[in-house]
């Protein structure tokens, strides 16, 4: 683990991650799993009860290519990206193998409905036991009760959230120990498999420009949260590694 403007980063890869994710949920074991970039690290440093959420997690992956960077400065030489929507395909992969049923929350009606269809038709074995489309507006005690109980009625492992950040981080730590399964915050994910958004292409990964892809695609949406998010990271990652911040976590 590695501080990262605060936030506790994991050194792994997908087959440590995965094969984690399999024996926890073999184990039934309450867990959850987010997937780091310059956004969440920014939210988590402007939020000290989210920073908290954040390095509560059982495996905090570097998603972002800036968060790679800074591991490997802080000597993990050898780090590559552990990218939600990625992590998400080895999960399911590897669930289809073990026959560990596995559930998805998030996205809307139509994205959930599409995101089933196409995953089931690229693992076919794949028990698929839940799926949902959560409303909205912020649930009441009862209304999230009886979603705990149909969670746990349906024996899922794995359960996929994606209700972008910081939502969804806030969702699974409030849900540890309420639903006996493995959740991993996936963001954008559902609506990258499900066909409803493009991905960047592989060169703009690597040279960790993904953002610079999504901004074109979404001006109106995302303008405000990258020119805000990542030109302090750039700034307060500096101050991080010639050891002017005082790393609290």
């Amino acid at each position: 683990m590695t501080l990262v403007i605060g936030a506790k980063i994991h050194s792994t890869s997908y087959i440590s991650a995965t094969e984690k994710i399999n024996l926890w949920s073999r184990a039934s074991e309450s867990r959850y799993i987010c997937a780091a970039n310059v956004h969440m690290v920014m939210e988590a440093h402007d939020s000290s009860e989210y920073k908290k959420t954040i390095n509560n997690a059982d495996i905090v992956t570097p998603d972002g290519m800036p968060l790679v960077w800074m591991l490997r400065l802080k000597g993990h030489k050898e780090q590559q990206r552990v990218y939600g929507p990625t992590l998400m395909l080895h999960v399911l992969k590897m669930a289809e193998r073990e026959n560990i049923p596995v559930g998805f929350y998030g996205g809307d009606v139509d994205t959930s409905t599409m995101l089933v269809e196409r995953m089931q038709a690229q693992y076919p074995r794949l028990h698929i036991a839940y799926a949902f489309s959560p409303p909205f507006h912020e649930l009441s005690s009862d209304e999230d009760a009886e979603i705990v109980g149909r969670i746990r009625k349906t024996g899922i492992k794995i359960l996929f959230v994606a209700l972008g950040c910081p939502k969804q981080e806030c969702w699974m730590a409030e849900h540890r120990d309420k639903i006996p399964v493995v959740m991993l915050g996936v963001g954008a994910a559902f609506d990258f498999h499900a066909g409803k958004k493009a991905q960047s292409p592989a060169w703009m990964q690597r040279l960790g420009l993904e953002w610079l892809f999504r901004l074109v695609h979404e001006p109106r949406r995302l303008w405000k949260r990258y020119l805000y998010h990542n030109t302090r990271f750039v700034f307060l990652a500096l101050a991080d590694l010639l050891g002017f911040l005082e790393e609290k976590t």
